[in-house]
């Protein structure tokens, strides 16, 4: 684990948190699970798992990007998850195309969006121009024609891939040629404003091979407020690993985080990327892990060390917050994090689940119905976030 400050936040910004209830490598888990703090726990039976549907027939990718058509909704994913995300829109019935590297087409989904999305927009329309000017003039005319007297906020990315990243610098001046020729007037600069305003969210995906898409989503109902989904944090001078950084990424798509007064569980913390990042604002923390914690953590007046597994761990009372990044078995991650919520040992759940090589739908859909229907954690979110790679972020409460 390890971590990274947001962005737009500097670290000492006090932190939103809710109201709170005080004012990594895991051994092979046990047979039996740990007792809860008071008294035996009653038996528990798992409600049945789900049967994954038919798995999707995924097409090649086309050898060049092809137009996304518009009212559809368009999708960018993390370069070489195409098919993971084109088998979860085909499994919500949205009728996926592959578009090119990074990009996939669907109908809308209704409830949560795909975990393997980064964005959605709803395509305005796609321009194949090439001259810049030509472009830009189109663009702006899309944007107007769908804007109305609606407050709007503009954001142009391309696909993060190597093709579509070197069409950066162009990128970069559409955006101010487009914007030179929208009215200033309700133009929201930031985003977190736009979704606090109740915004449209308008992006220009410029990818390859002379397409440029125009899309539109409220912010409010964004999957993410950065361009492209591309939330890069900073790598702190004192973060151990890249694993802070997925934590702080998670945090930064919040209402609230954990802050001064907030207990924390951080479950396979070793070496203490994740505990370091909530200490620094303000939180305990009980580091469960049998391996050791970096120095600076070791003695903290606000960290406890647990050198146990964490799947035999059992709090002595409810903590506000369960955090969890191990490199371990996902079903098992799971059915320990279903456990805490089905005992109510936390209030509030931000985990990542490792993935395996093959079968990533299928599993995520037995974690979602672990942590649900057995867990009962409510407002289960799943996404694989930039700093995410073969793994997901998951969040979720239980406020009962």
């Amino acid at each position: 684990m390890s971590p990274s400050r947001k962005q737009r936040r500097g670290p000492a910004r006090p932190s939103r948190r809710p109201p709170s209830r005080h004012s990594g490598r895991p051994g092979a888990p046990p047979k039996q699970p740990g007792p809860a703090p008071k008294g035996k726990a009653p038996a528990h039976t798992a409600p049945p798992a789900p049967r994954a549907p038919p798995r999707a027939k995924v097409p090649a990718l086309p050898a060049s990007t092809l137009a996304a058509r518009p009212g559809r909704w368009l999708w960018t994913c993390r370069a070489g998850f195409e098919a993971h995300l084109f088998e979860e829109l085909a499994w919500a019935g949205a009728e996926p195309r592959l578009l090119g590297e990074a990009l996939v087409e669907s109908d809308a989904v209704a409830g949560q969006a795909p975990a393997f999305a980064r964005v959605g927009h709803q395509v305005v329309a796609t321009l194949t121009e090439t001259a810049p000017e030509v472009v830009a003039e189109a663009a702006a005319r899309a944007v107007l024609s769908a804007s109305g007297r609606t407050p709007w906020v503009l954001q142009v990315f391309t696909p993060d891939t190597p093709r579509g990243n070197a069409l950066a610098p162009f990128a970069e001046s559409l955006e101010a040629a487009v914007a030179a020729r929208l009215p200033a007037e309700r133009r929201v600069e930031d985003a977190q404003r736009a979704r606090e305003a109740g915004a449209v969210l308008f992006s220009l995906c410029v990818a390859p091979d002379g397409v440029t898409v125009v899309g539109a989503v409220t912010a409010r109902e964004a999957v993410s407020l950065a361009p492209g989904g591309r939330r890069r944090m900073r790598r702190a001078g004192d973060a151990p690993s890249r694993a802070a950084m997925k934590l702080e990424e998670a945090l930064d798509g919040l209402a609230f985080e954990p802050g001064r007064g907030d207990v924390c569980a951080d479950l396979g913390a070793a070496p203490g990327g994740w505990t370091q990042r909530l200490v620094s604002r303000g939180a305990k923390v009980v580091a469960v892990d049998p391996a050791r914690l970096m120095p600076e953590l070791t003695g903290h007046a606000r960290v406890k060390h647990v050198q146990e597994s964490a799947f035999s761990y059992a709090p002595d009372e409810p903590v506000d917050w369960l955090f969890c990044d191990m490199a371990w078995r996902p079903l098992e991650v799971a059915q320990l994090l279903a456990k805490w919520g089905r005992r109510g040992w936390a209030q509030h759940l931000v985990a990542n689940i490792k993935l395996p090589m093959k079968d990533k739908n299928p599993i995520l859909l037995r974690v979602r119905h672990t942590l649900t229907q057995e867990g009962g954690w409510e407002g289960l979110t799943v996404r694989q976030l930039y700093h995410d790679r073969d793994e997901v972020t998951v969040t979720a409460h239980k406020l009962k």
